[in-house]
């Protein structure tokens, strides 16, 4: 055997098992939380679950969990890329200015809160 090869690491059924069972009852989760009315945290829920099932397939299913430092630094780098344009994106949405002149997303929530008291 020589020293540059590679060898694949091996996932058991039952891991493959568990995981798929997991991402199963992450996904009636999800549905659940859909008819809980959670006001505006929704979004954080539904988001928070999709993380941790898409955290699940690139580690087991992709075997990122097994792979070598390079392949992992690419992955943290595509991640920390999609968290930078999202910021980028929704900073812009929430300094966006209507037709009016007025802050957008402001609008919605001063409209809404003057509507409870009066």
């Amino acid at each position: 055997m020589s020293e540059h090869e590679h060898t694949e690491h091996i996932v058991s059924p039952g891991m493959y098992l568990a995981i798929i069972t997991t991402l199963l009852i992450l996904t009636g989760l999800t549905v659940a939380a859909a008819f809980v009315n959670l006001g505006r945290f929704n979004i954080f829920v539904a988001l928070l679950i999709a993380t941790i099932k898409a955290t699940l397939v690139v580690l087991i299913f992709m075997h990122a969990k097994y792979a070598p430092e390079r392949t992992k630094l690419v992955i943290i780098a595509g991640i920390f890329w999609l968290a930078l344009l999202l910021f980028m994106t929704l900073s812009d949405y929430a300094s966006r200015v209507d037709y009016r002149g007025v802050n957008y997303p402001m609008t919605q929530i001063i409209s809404h809160t003057i509507d409870r008291r009066g």
